[in-house]
């Protein structure tokens, strides 16, 4: 049975996602007078086609590991174009609206992210409290007199500064924002300081500075090196999030903006060494933790929704080719250089693209294998 809740929602996943960035596609397409010949869930056989009166082929394929839309283009050497059509075809359009078509599919993904987070936070979700647990003796907390018991009740973000700016503390609703808020420090190396509220309701103040944090290394714990972590909290005792739709709606847009820029900078850490190539994880993982937060309850499966769907956007504007971002790099050279890239030189750069883009699953399989068959 778990079996088949993992495989469904894994399926879930993957067509929700997958459908809501080429939709973004289409939608962007449509909107710049650009016709749409084909949108597919999935790649392969096609198991499913209708075709509607403007001539948009809407497609479910066999392999459900992604899916595509393809316009009408005349650079694209398969296709032979009427005269009367070249008006809508992609590469007739100015630059702009072929930019704009490209980036909607990562924007949809974040506007899906961010309506995710806000039907969970309109309906109400328990939260793990900010309490900490007495730090490990040798981390940063310990050295400034972090205890076990002390409550985050407020954060403001120091920058070079050393000293904080009395007053001007942001509320700390939950540890999972405390987590984010912490990672966002430490990926960016910007020094912070927490108000915390003492077991006897004093409350303290406790800066750490630029030079206080712990360097994000592949064999590390950087939270545990900086030792604020939560205390193990009976389920009864958490607190609810519940906000109205404008307030949920503000409050998720920040949650996305802060996993977008962490996830991100983590990222690059991977092509730098600063972080594990370990922690990249494919379709294994996927299914896991698709099948995990589903049998959790539906809140836990929409907050996996969203940070995928986060993950999806930041993927595709890497300045890869094969992906969007790649074709916005080209567009970027086309507005410096004043033309565009030859058909024959980007299919070239598609090849690499497309090496490494398999190259990547390939490693991304391979951690998922060793994580789940090592003993």
């Amino acid at each position: 049975m778990q079996a088949l809740i993992t495989l469904g929602a894994f399926l879930l996943t993957l067509g929700v996602l997958v459908s809501f960035h080429e939709f973004g596609h289409f939608l962007a397409a449509r909107l710049c007078g650009v016709r749409v010949l084909r949108f597919s869930v999935g790649f392969g056989k096609p198991l499913f086609t209708y075709r509607t009166k403007n001539k948009t082929e809407w497609m479910l394929s066999s392999i459900p590991l992604g899916g595509y839309v393809k316009l009408l283009d005349g650079r694209d050497r398969s296709q032979q174009i009427a005269i009367e059509d070249q008006s809508q075809s992609f590469d007739q359009k100015p630059l702009w609206r072929r930019s704009l078509i490209v980036a909607a599919g990562p924007l949809a993904n974040f506007f899906l992210a961010v309506t995710l987070f806000t039907m969970i936070y309109i309906s109400g979700v328990p939260q793990l409290p900010a309490v900490l647990q007495s730090p490990p003796e040798s981390s940063v907390a310990a050295k400034l007199g972090v205890t076990d018991g002390d409550r985050v009740i407020g954060w403001q973000d120091l920058g070079p500064r050393v000293v904080p700016i009395s007053g001007e503390f942001t509320p700390v609703p939950s540890w999972n924002a405390l987590r984010w808020q912490l990672m966002d420090a430490l990926t960016g190396g910007s020094g912070f300081a927490l108000e915390l509220r003492d077991p006897s309701g004093a409350n303290v103040v406790k800066a750490f500075g630029i030079g206080d944090l712990p360097k994000i290394t592949p064999d590390n714990d950087p939270l545990r090196s900086l030792g604020l972590l939560p205390r193990a909290t009976p389920l009864d005792e958490w607190d609810e999030l519940k906000l109205n739709p404008i307030e949920a709606w503000g409050f998720s847009c920040q949650r996305v903006w802060l996993i977008s820029k962490v996830s991100l900078r983590l990222m690059m850490g991977m092509l730098s060494g600063k972080t594990s190539i370990k922690q990249l994880g494919g379709p294994l993982s996927i299914a896991d933790m698709a099948g995990k937060s589903a049998r959790v309850g539906w809140q836990p499966f929409l907050a996996f929704l969203a940070l995928i769907s986060i993950s999806i956007g930041l993927l595709n504007l890497l300045p890869f080719p094969m992906l969007d971002g790649g074709q916005l790099l080209y567009d970027a050279w086309e507005l410096v250089a004043r033309k565009r890239i030859s058909i024959s030189m980007q299919e070239q750069f598609q090849k690499v693209g497309f090496l490494l883009l398999i190259s990547l699953s390939l490693l991304a399989l391979f951690n998922d294998l060793q994580r789940y068959l090592s003993p």
